[in-house]
């Protein structure tokens, strides 16, 4: 967790294996970070403290016990598989384009392409993903910063995963991008097929959607997900209709279902196979979405989504393009053209409604994640608008989703066609994917209790397949994959620095420090005037007396009747349970220590927070209480752990984060600010 540079915050590292701590610095918090700012960093890494996932009894499955099954399994459709649902839409055209190079296309290459596909989506998708990685809930959470934290449980902290994870996200943001303008770009696409005179308006079009669906993201995703959400399982069933009197013609194309044809094909195309690997990856782009995703829905619903309809609806399609480019090899477009004229223009409809679903999807996954990030550490403090009153889940971060929307607009503008877009599409996912493969080894090992050779059976098949990926994505790095992984390496520094640059005003401002008890004896025997009410001193160390405190004996002289002085920690499960939410110990006739716990997944509310406090005998009247912040002013230094130039990054991430106030919902009337300076 990191928190303002500039102010003074509430939180410290934790126990190890308890929690997460990323942004430790002294007393007071850095401008915009969610951890705490005076947390003694880990021993092993600046990031955050071993996990402890496992002990909070809150699951997915308790959760979503209010909603129906059926309820989530159509959410889940909608929102987990859209991504990979609209893959269909280019995926098999582009892994045609190998096989094409000779002008040649073989009956062979079609099914050696279309079961390099199937396969594809049943090892990566049906058994990394649904059969193993759903099972790899961080108390009912996933995506592949709660995985990062399970591993570092399993090893007790460690710097390396703690690496591995920031990577993993960084890519994450990068593919993120590219998403919605390759998603919407081919499915307006099909206009061209309807009338070649709509050929110039799909450009436009494509940015009018993509601006739209960008600007109601302030409105919140449940209303959008309750309407596309229906129409998305109307998508799969299309999908899988327009496909059978295809298949029907040419029912040879259930021979791709054996494996030799996808290894065939391999073997017999040499480097072209590479160059085809990239393009059949394209087909499971949307897997890691499953993960992230688990818990909004819940492992079973996701799990059945996939096995009766998502997967066989995919498969149909797939053979069914196949089978339509084996009777009509000079196909170019073979989803839409699968369809019947008068079905063409519907199509495209349900098609755009589809990937405005798969760009939700990735939105919504991007605000959740980043979520997480401020939370570990890893981003200064954003502001994070919640849209719901009954789901904390659906949550609205208006910076990202600016910087979201310009990034897609740009790469729509720039790249032009879905075509294009492909070249930089899947390199990113294939980076977040291997470090996932890696870090559930970790697991299985480690915290599962499997032997290494077991954990190395299981998992380094999937490597393999997705370093070959990998390899064949490399290959068009230079075509347009260095979009993603110039994103993925800039929010890769971004991030660094902000961890660094926390850790290095922690270790300054530690010299300083004066512990709390030695205070507390000093204004014992020489105590000064007491005023009524209560003072509230943000720290992220409670044994080290917060700086505004002493700031405001020394200028100020005066002490009021009851001082609490508050640590803010994000333990490492989403959701901190509820007997531990807030604890209170006495340092003192007028002193009292208290330590907050929150999730990775909560939003911290201090003052609701503090009321829990009378069940323990503390009573609290917020409209007498002051909230004593440490406003930081942070100058560059000219001897610094890091180069000026990460320096100054460091300090406009500061300058821009979110307001401590606002971050803890502290009543702005209520807040009195100490400024100090210091160097970075």
């Amino acid at each position: 967790m990191t928190h303002d540079p500039d102010r003074e915050e509430p939180h410290r590292e934790p126990p190890a294996g308890r929690t997460i701590s990323t942004s430790p610095m002294s007393q007071t918090a850095l401008p915009g970070s969610s951890t705490p700012p005076d947390a003694a960093p880990n021993a092993e890494t600046d990031g955050p403290a071993p996990s402890g996932a496992l002990d909070a009894p809150e699951r997915a499955e308790t959760r979503h016990g209010k909603a129906g099954f059926w309820t989530l399994f159509v959410g889940s459709v909608g929102v987990v598989y859209g991504d990979i649902g609209t893959s269909p839409l280019y995926a098999f055209r582009e892994a045609l384009g190998p096989a094409r190079a000779d002008n040649i296309l073989l009956p062979e290459e079609v099914l050696g392409t279309v079961s390099l596909i199937l396969w594809a989506l049943f090892l990566i998708v049906t058994v990394k993903y649904v059969a193993i990685l759903l099972r790899m809930d961080n108390n009912g959470e996933g995506g592949i910063l709660s995985l990062m934290a399970l591993a570092r449980k399993a090893l007790g902290g460690s710097r390396i995963v703690f690496m591995l994870g920031l990577m993993g996200a960084a890519l994450f943001y990068g593919d993120a991008v590219i998403t919605p303008a390759i998603s919407v770009l081919s499915a307006v696409e099909g206009l061209k097929l309807v009338t070649p005179t709509l050929d110039d308006y799909v450009l436009p079009i494509t940015v009018a959607i993509i601006l739209a669906l960008f600007l109601v993201q302030n409105r919140g995703t449940a209303k959008v997900a309750a309407f596309f959400g229906p129409m998305t399982i109307v998508w799969f069933l299309a999908m899988a209709a327009a496909s059978l009197p295809h298949i029907s013609l040419h029912p040879e194309v259930f021979r791709a279902a054996n494996p030799w044809h996808a290894v065939h094909y391999l073997l017999g195309h040499g480097s072209g196979a590479l160059v085809a690997l990239g393009a059949v990856f394209l087909a499971v782009t949307g897997a890691e979405a499953l993960f992230a995703d688990l818990g909004h829905f819940g492992r079973k619903p996701i799990q059945v989504a996939w096995i009766s309809l998502v997967f066989p609806a995919l498969a149909l399609n797939y053979l069914g393009q196949a089978a339509l480019v084996l009777e009509k090899p000079e196909t170019s477009d073979p989803f839409f053209q699968m369809v019947p004229a008068w079905g063409l223009l519907p199509m495209v409809i349900l098609a755009t409604m589809a990937t405005v679903v798969a760009s939700q999807a990735v939105i919504t996954g991007a605000f959740s994640l980043s979520r997480q990030a401020i939370q570990l550490g890893l981003l200064p403090r954003l502001e994070i608008r919640h849209t719901s009153e009954s789901h904390a889940g659906q949550i609205y971060l208006p910076q990202i989703n600016t910087l979201l929307m310009v990034g897609v607009v740009l790469l729509a503008i720039l790249f032009k066609t879905s075509s294009s877009l492909a070249s930089a599409y899947g390199i990113a996912v294939t980076g977040t994917m291997l470090l996932t493969a890696s870090m559930t080894y970790l697991v299985m090992w480690r915290l599962w209790g499997w032997s290494p050779i077991a954990a190395a059976a299981a998992m380094l098949p999937f490597i393999v397949v997705e370093f070959l990926f990998l390899l064949s994505n490399l290959i068009k790095v230079v075509e347009g994959g260095y979009v993603p992984l110039l994103l993925a390496g800039a929010l890769i520094v971004l991030m660094w620095t902000w961890v660094r640059g926390v850790t290095i005003l922690f270790n300054k401002t530690r010299k300083t420090d004066v512990p709390l008890t030695e205070l507390v004896a000093m204004l014992e025997k020489s105590p000064p005037h007491h005023v009524r009410g209560t003072a509230v001193f943000l720290t992220s160390d409670p044994e080290i007396a917060p700086a505004a405190l002493l700031h405001n004996l020394k200028h100020n002289k005066v002490l009021h009747e009851k001082n609490v002085v508050l640590t803010v920690e994000t333990v490492d499960t989403p959701r901190s349970q509820e007997a531990d939410k807030v604890r209170i110990d006495p340092v003192g006739p007028h002193f009292y220590r208290v330590v907050m716990k929150f999730g990775y997944m909560e939003t911290p509310n201090i003052p609701k927070t503090l009321t829990l406090l009378r069940r323990q005998g503390f009573k609290f009247d917020i409209m007498a209480t002051s909230f004593f912040l440490s406003r930081r002013s942070i100058r560059p230094a000219a001897h610094s752990g890091m180069p000026l130039w990460q320096d100054r990054i460091f300090i406009t991430l500061a300058k821009n984060a979110n307001d401590a106030t606002d971050f803890f919902q502290i009543p702005t009337g209520r807040v009195v600010e100490v400024g100090t300076q210091v160097t970075v």
